[in-house]
């Protein structure tokens, strides 16, 4: 038998086709809204109108046209070297061998650009008459640095943050001695900087002068602005509150870790209260230098406001200094490495609160700027820019014996010796894309876009194994992926 239910509550009834009571007041609510858009468009001046356009709509989740993965299964091919020229006589030459007009950043120059050592100088221009070359199915923006200005300005500028593997010049040398030339700390996100300082020129500036004070510290802040002359002004549309002489398009901040080390003692031992390396009280690092800032700084930076800034893309990498060296509390003498599954271990622990907190300040950001948009009738119209995304590039080891090479590689050899940590940063990098393989940080994605670096071990510094030169093609190309990855394959996603 079935039982038929029937409502019993008090509400009372409506014929089928009766009209609801709540239908009035909407139709009057919509009508006053509509009327209000209708005026506001029509007769409000246009510096004035609301900024309906940032307003984000739910889109279609579209197929990316090369996402990273596709990108990095390409292969090196040869191409036309940038000059005929044959007469390498100074290191001045180096800008016609590698096809860059100049560079703004004086950090070094020739130490970037990998012409410091005359011994080197055969591998021009053989080491920048290569390009990378994508699957076919794989459509890559091709490189524009013009068109990147532009979108530098008008979608949002970068943030480059990461820091350096440890010097393989300073493991032969007391701490106390300084480093000698050609061993230089840089970090490998420094030399992405360096690179759009070259492939940008002449449109944009560099700050600070190292030529007039070459004494910065090297956790100093690193910028790029738009050059006044460039005659890419003209076609700009700047957003309101965009200042030419204070506005960054690119910042590199020096960031090892991507926390403070008193941050990642305090996640360790609360996440290890009973471990057998380290006591409560004890600090898992040694003494060895980094340089660090915690994540509620930096993604202040990034979040901060025109005029001061305009970005919308936070680009970080870390991998390099996990070592059992700094962190020596979790050093394992019977392990093999010394331990070093200790400090991955940790690291995928430690990235795993980073990104949970780095999508939290984000979207704490965001609900703020949300707030201010609800007023923004009768004012000036606010930030109309690309969302703000965090892309976390893949880190890289260095090549053994890389000044022995003059050509890529088609395929990848790990290190005879292992230095430091270079044969397990692939692991390092497939734990922090797990940890971001998730739906819980819709903001932050990893690139493993690697492979390209991987296969040249001819296109490093003239004077150590680990970092990149400028002009070789591959800091080049992970500007230009990273610029297609933001502009192409993220726009249309959904949350």
């Amino acid at each position: 038998m079935v039982t038929l239910g029937f409502k019993t509550d008090s509400t009372p009834y409506r014929p089928l086709f009766a009209t609801p009571r709540s239908l009035s007041t909407k139709f009057f609510a919509l009508f006053a809204v509509t009327s209000v858009v209708y005026f506001t468009h029509s007769f409000v001046p246009s510096e004035y109108k609301p900024d309906l356009s940032s307003f984000r709509f739910s889109s279609p989740r579209v197929r990316g046209t090369c996402p990273p993965r596709s990108y990095a299964a390409g292969e090196w091919v040869a191409k036309p070297p940038p000059t005929n020229r044959t007469d390498f006589n100074s290191s001045s030459d180096v800008y016609d061998y590698l096809g860059f007009q100049g560079c703004a950043s004086t950090r070094e120059v020739y130490w970037h650009l990998a012409a410091d050592k005359p011994a080197l100088w055969d591998r021009f221009p053989r080491v920048a008459s290569w390009q990378w070359q994508t699957p076919s199915d794989c459509e890559v923006r091709e490189l524009d640095p013009a068109a990147i200005v532009k979108d530098l300005v008008e979608q949002g500028g970068w943030l480059l943050i990461g820091g350096k593997h440890p010097s393989p010049c300073r493991s032969l040398l007391p701490s106390i001695v300084p480093l000698p030339v050609g061993c230089i700390p840089y970090s490998v996100t420094e030399n992405h900087f360096f690179s759009l300082s070259c492939l940008l020129f002449p449109h944009v500036r560099a700050t600070p002068d190292y030529i007039e004070n070459p004494y910065f510290d090297r956790g100093w802040p690193q910028n790029l602005y738009l050059e006044p002359s460039s005659p890419l002004v003209k076609s700009i549309r700047f957003p309101p509150g965009f200042d030419i002489e204070t506005t960054p398009l690119v910042t590199f901040r020096r960031v090892d870790l991507l926390f403070e080390q008193p941050q990642l003692d305090a996640l360790y031992h609360s996440l290890h209260p009973d471990s057998p390396y380290v006591s409560a009280n004890e600090s898992i690092f040694s003494d060895e230098a980094a340089w660090n800032l915690s994540p509620e700084e930096y993604v202040k930076i990034f979040t901060s406001p025109l005029p001061q800034g305009n970005y919308a893309t936070m680009v970080v990498s870390t991998g390099g200094h996990w070592t059992t060296t700094l962190f020596s509390g979790l050093k394992d003498t019977s392990m093999f490495k010394d331990g070093i599954e200790n400090v991955l271990g940790f690291f995928s622990e430690a990235m795993e609160a980073w990104a949970r907190e780095v999508q939290a300040l984000l979207d704490d950001a965001e609900e703020v700027e949300w707030a201010n948009r609800r007023f923004s009738i009768g004012r000036s119209r606010g930030r109309k820019m690309a969302p703000r995304q965090v892309v976390a590039r893949a880190y890289l080891p260095g090549h053994e014996d890389c000044h022995d090479h003059r050509d890529p590689w088609t395929s990848y050899k790990p290190g005879r010796w292992g230095w430091y940590n270079w044969n397990q940063i692939g692991d390092f990098n497939d734990a922090f894309e797990a940890v971001l393989d998730s739906r819980k940080y819709p903001d932050i994605h990893f690139l493993p876009i690697d492979r390209p670096a991987l296969l040249r071990p001819d296109a490093h510094s003239a004077g150590d194994c680990l970092h990149i030169m400028s002009g070789a093609g591959v800091l080049e190309g992970w500007t230009q992926y990273i610029w297609h990855y933001v502009t192409v394959e993220l726009p249309g996603r959904v949350r």
